[in-house]
């Protein structure tokens, strides 16, 4: 798994009923764009993440 800052990261829910969670990626801590991912979400929580199987990443979108 690669990605860079700016980067969206979808954690999808383990748990019937749960939300999908979305927040974005401000720091790239492994060689190469690697994990381990500090990510920035939208209640302002930030933390790091080894993401695993039930997470995608989305590209930022170009700005103009």
């Amino acid at each position: 798994m690669h990605a860079t800052v700016g980067d969206q990261i979808r954690i999808k829910p383990r748990v019937v009923g749960m939300s999908e969670q979305v927040g974005e990626i401000t720091e790239v801590r492994g060689a190469q764009g690697e994990p381990p991912y500090r990510v920035r979400f939208a209640d302002g929580h930030e933390t790091l993440i080894f993401p695993g199987p039930d997470c995608l990443i989305e590209p930022r979108k170009p700005q103009g």
